[in-house]
C-alpha cells in the first residue's frame, strides 16, 4: 500500500516528459520548415507590376448664374475745376531761315554748225618772180597767215614763216591781195576767218 502512490507519481511525470518532448519535436519541425520556406521564398526573383487606375478628371463645375440686373451706380459729382490763369507766352523772333530751292540749270545750247573757208591755188593769181631774186638766184617757201572777209576777200595777211629773202616774202603778200576765196560760215551766215597758204618760190634751170 505504501508504494502505491509512488509508482503513480512516477507514471505520471514519464508522461508529461514524452508529452514535453513530442511538442518540442514538432515544434523544432515546424521552425525548421517554416525558415526554409521563407528562405526559398525569398530566394527566387520576383517582378512587381503596380498597376493603378486613372484617376477621372473632376465633373465641370457648373456656370455660376448670371447676375441680376442691378441699377447703374450713380454718377460721380462733377466737381467745378479751378481756374488758373497763366502768363502769356513769349515768342522771341528768331533769325529767318530761307530755303534755297534748286533751280534747274537752262539747257545747253546748242552747238554752232561752223564751215572753214575754202582756200585754194586756183583762186589766186600766181605771184611773180622778183628780177633781181632770179639774178640773184634767191629761191625759198614763204608761208602766209591772212584774214579772209565775208565776201571771199584777204582783207589782212602777214607772213608767218619766211623764205629768207625779203623780196621773195613781199611778192607773195602782194599776190596775196589778188585772191578771192570762198568765205567761212556758221549755221549758213558768211563769217570771217584765218587760213593759211604758202608759196615756193624755185628757178628752173
Amino acid at each position: 500500500m505504501y508504494f502505491q502512490p509512488q509508482k503513480n507519481a512516477s507514471r505520471r511525470m514519464t508522461s508529461i516528459g514524452l508529452v514535453v518532448l513530442l511538442h518540442i519535436g514538432i515544434g523544432y519541425a515546424l521552425l525548421t520548415g517554416l525558415h526554409r520556406a521563407v528562405v526559398d521564398v525569398i530566394r527566387d526573383p520576383f517582378d512587381v507590376n503596380i498597376i493603378e487606375d486613372a484617376k477621372k478628371p473632376p465633373p465641370d463645375k457648373p456656370p455660376p448664374p448670371p447676375p441680376k440686373n442691378l441699377p447703374p451706380p450713380p454718377p460721380p459729382p462733377q466737381v467745378p475745376m479751378p481756374e488758373v490763369a497763366l502768363p502769356a507766352a513769349t515768342v522771341s523772333s528768331g533769325p529767318t531761315i530761307t530755303v534755297a530751292t534748286k533751280q534747274e540749270a537752262p539747257p545747253p545750247p546748242v552747238a554752232s554748225v561752223r564751215v572753214p573757208p575754202v582756200v585754194s591755188a586756183s583762186s589766186c593769181t600766181k605771184p611773180e618772180y622778183p628780177a633781181a631774186s632770179k639774178r640773184l638766184e634767191e629761191e625759198g617757201t614763204v608761208v602766209l597767215n591772212f584774214l579772209i572777209d565775208v565776201d571771199g576777200r584777204v582783207v589782212q595777211g602777214k607772213v608767218e614763216g619766211t623764205s629768207g629773202f625779203e623780196r621773195l616774202d613781199k611778192a607773195a603778200l602782194d599776190a596775196l591781195g589778188r585772191c578771192q576765196f570762198k568765205p567761212g560760215s556758221v549755221d549758213g551766215r558768211p563769217e570771217q576767218a584765218w587760213a593759211k597758204m604758202k608759196y615756193t618760190f624755185k628757178l628752173q634751170n
